[in-house]
């Protein structure tokens, strides 16, 4: 069986911002909560902000949604991105040809 890859990675700010919205959750109140500034936290919910592990674990805590899982979400997401962007991919290519020559 091959490797499933995902086509699109969701940046685990789409996940979070629908279970507040789906909770009636005021982005204020689960920032106070929390402790995270809401200025991050509404990078974060509109997918401007990469989510750390720390930030994670607080809202699983307040959420009871799997830090883990959206620690994998956010890597997912990473690495799509990095595959997209063309200058990285390029000097991938230089070193992946570099290593080879070793």
């Amino acid at each position: 069986m091959g490797k499933y890859t995902c086509q699109r990675p969701i940046h685990p700010g789409e996940l979070l911002k629908e279970e507040i919205e789906s909770r009636r959750l005021p982005q204020t109140q689960l920032a106070a909560q929390t402790g995270i500034s809401y200025k991050v936290l509404n990078d974060i919910l509109n997918c401007r902000r990469p989510l750390t592990t720390s930030t994670a674990m607080l809202l699983e805590a307040a959420l009871g949604v799997s830090a883990g899982l959206l620690m994998r979400m956010q890597l997912d997401y990473n690495m799509q991105q990095a595959t997209c962007d063309k200058s990285f991919m390029e000097r991938l290519a230089k070193v992946r040809k570099f290593a080879a020559m070793l």
